[in-house]
């Protein structure tokens, strides 16, 4: 589980939360936290959002937007020394010959990586690694830049079903507002209708846009540490010393991380 993203939607809550208590209990406002709970507007706000998300895209990525969810809410993998290390390692095998290295590529972890260094085995030329590699680099960001437009565009809607439910609401409070007691509820009225618009309010800004935001800033990290082991897979074919390599992807991570022994 991402710590960030759990720590974020607490102090979101909280803030929120706490925000309402205080008005309710310090500050003497009138009513309840049970002002701020309802079905309808939660129903009108959720499954408008979610109907409106199959209008917009094909039912493959429908369905796998809990795939996508579940991408955002894994801890992050930032760490690219690892990476450089492990490629070094390789590249030391490497230069001992082809049957060394073939038997090097069963004990790397990544698999990307691995793909690349059987390539190097098989003898795949720089050229076809290097497309090889780079564009299955691409298709990924593709696919990850669609679950990112899921989540993008259930944060836009969200608000947007928010109001919806808020004309509903007032559309039925105003056809009652004639009848008996009509003025004397139109206050608690007006309240129930703005529910919705708060509640997609906070499905949209305390969810699904930092959501988005999130899924772009791991897709741009993961490519970052894919294009750091197409270089390395480059630098294995090319035979070079442990030393250089080292020295080429420290390039590709921060100085923090840079180790100097080969």
């Amino acid at each position: 589980m991402d710590i960030a993203l759990i720590v974020g939607v607490i102090l979101g809550l909280a803030a929120m939360i706490g925000s309402i208590a205080y008005a309710l209990f310090v500050e003497g406002s009138a009513g309840g936290f049970g002002n701020f709970l309802s079905a309808p507007s939660f129903g009108i706000v959720f499954g408008g959002m979610i109907a409106s998300i199959f209008v917009a895209f094909p039912m493959p990525h429908v369905v796998a937007l809990g795939k996508a969810i579940g991408a955002v809410l894994k801890p992050a993998d930032d760490k690219m020394g690892p990476l450089v290390d492990e490629a070094v390692d390789v590249a030391d095998v490497g230069r001992k010959g082809a049957a060394d290295l073939e038997k090097a590529v069963d004990g790397i972890r990544n698999y990307f990586f691995k793909d690349g260094v059987q390539m190097v085995v098989d003898g795949y030329s720089l050229d076809e690694i290097t497309e090889i590699m780079e564009t299955r680099i691409e298709y990924r960001e593709k696919r990850e830049n669609v679950q990112k437009s899921m989540l993008k565009s259930m944060g836009d809607l969200a608000p947007a079903w928010g109001m919806v439910g808020t004309l509903i609401g007032l559309v039925l409070m105003l056809a009652g507002f004639g009848g008996e007691g009509g003025a004397d509820n139109l206050g608690g009225g007006m309240a129930a209708a703005l529910i919705t618009t708060l509640y997609g309010a906070v499905f949209a800004n305390l969810f699904f846009l930092p959501m988005a935001d999130k899924m772009g800033n791991k897709t741009t990290q993961t490519s970052m540490s894919a294009a750091l082991l197409v270089e390395a897979a480059r630098l294995i074919h090319q035979k070079k010393h442990p030393l250089i390599v080292r020295e080429k992807l420290n390039s590709f991570i921060p100085p923090g991380e840079w180790k100097t022994e080969g």
